[in-house]
C-alpha cells in the first residue's frame, strides 16, 4: 500500500473541544491523527455530496 506524504497542520481550538476530541480518538481506538483526517473526509464528503 502507497504511503501518502502528511505534513504538520497546526489549528487553535478551545481546551474543552482538544478534550473532547482526544477522547473520541481514544474511544474510536485511533490515534489523534488518523482520527481527526477520517471525521475531517467524512465531513467534506457528505458536505460535497449534499452541495450537489
Amino acid at each position: 500500500m502507497t504511503q501518502v506524504a502528511k505534513r504538520q497542520f497546526n489549528v487553535y481550538l478551545p481546551n474543552d473541544l482538544i478534550k473532547r476530541v482526544k477522547h473520541a480518538s481514544v474511544d474510536a481506538d485511533e490515534s489523534l491523527s488518523s482520527f481527526v483526517e477520517r471525521v475531517l473526509e467524512e465531513y467534506l464528503r457528505t458536505s460535497e455530496e449534499r452541495a450537489r
